[in-house]
């Protein structure tokens, strides 16, 4: 029995390597299509969702982890990395060394995220409400114009933990914590923790934002 058990394991390893060379082209062609720029060395685990629109950027910088399958990261992901621009002149970037997992990113005007980040499981960051607040014709509004947007900018060193929402005009400074399920709608400062809905400082990081690497 111990015979057969190894060789079962065996067959499901190599199943599981060949799913993972495929998925990690599949991948690649999609980042491809969309014209995203890629620097060297991003592993890509599992197929991403990516979709750019006319005119904007998204970077990914070296090093760059994309985790979108749930066999590779502890707690598990509900859905694969989301990376969207939704206006033209939009612009997304990914710092180098940084590692995201089946966290949602969504920029209508600007969202940078710096070096050596960790994004955990479904995090949302987006730098748009989506549909405007006032409730006429809210579902349907075409207008931009009325929607608000301001731009995201999370720092180095930053670690968001799993399902919290970092929301429009945000700005994280580097070294910082948001805690798991955390509602971020204002700034928060270097070398901090927050936690709570709305996030608020619960704590400082020991030793400070200017030895987090």
């Amino acid at each position: 029995m111990s015979a057969l058990r190894d060789a079962v394991l065996g067959l499901l390893r190599v199943g599981d390597r060949a799913t993972q060379v495929a998925q990690s082209l599949m991948a690649r062609v999609r980042l491809y299509a969309e014209a995203v720029d890629v620097a060297e060395g991003v592993t890509l685990i599992g197929v991403p969702i990516v979709q750019r629109a006319p005119d904007s950027r998204i970077d990914i910088g070296p090093r760059v982890v994309l985790c979108s399958t749930s066999r590779a990261t502890a707690l598990g992901v509900a859905h694969p990395v989301v990376l969207r621009t939704l206006r033209p002149t939009a612009t997304l970037s990914i710092g180098a060394d940084t590692g995201i997992s089946g966290a949602t990113i969504c920029a209508a005007v600007s969202v940078q995220i710096g070096a050596r980040c960790l994004i955990g499981a479904d995090a949302m960051i987006v730098d748009t409400d989506f549909h405007p607040l006032a409730p006429a014709g809210r579902r349907y509004a075409g207008d931009e114009g009325g929607i608000g947007s301001a731009a995201v900018v999370i720092g180095d060193d930053v670690f968001l933990g799993a399902r919290c929402a970092v929301l429009k005009g945000v700005n994280i400074g580097a070294g910082s914590v948001v805690g798991c399920g955390a509602v971020v709608v204002s700034d928060v400062p270097s070398g901090s923790i927050v936690a709570g809905n709305p996030a608020r400082v619960v704590g400082t990081v020991r030793g400070g934002a200017e030895k987090a690497r």
